[in-house]
């Protein structure tokens, strides 16, 4: 479950990023409240997740995911160039958070819930 709650909360990371950009310095008010309402759950997500998964590993997972989906979003949109060099890089990053998940070793406090 501190999986799907992490990768949630990294979806939840693009999203505020995206905002983020769209509310052209927090002056326009719908993605303004966007960003703040996405933010403020994918920080809870986050910490709810490290309860279980070490910071480290949920830290580098969180920012990997929510990084690769903001670039990858941005190119479906057009707002960002797409190319093979960036697709390519992209699916590295995917494929590191997917080593990480398989390398992670379960704490007690994981194996008990």
């Amino acid at each position: 479950m501190a999986w799907i709650v992490l990768l949630t909360s990294a979806v939840l990371e693009a999203v505020w990023a995206t905002a983020m950009g769209a509310s052209d310095g927090f002056s326009r008010p719908a993605p303004t409240v966007v960003f703040a309402v996405a933010l403020v759950m994918s920080m809870l997500g986050l910490a709810h997740a490290a309860e279980r998964i070490p910071i480290g590993t949920a830290y580098a997972v969180w920012t990997g995911t929510g990084a690769a989906l903001t670039v990858m979003w941005a190119m479906v949109t057009g707002t960002e160039s797409a190319s093979v060099l960036k697709v390519v890089f992209l699916a590295g990053i995917v494929l590191c958070v997917v080593g990480l998940k398989v390398a992670h070793a379960p704490a007690p406090s994981e194996r008990d819930a």
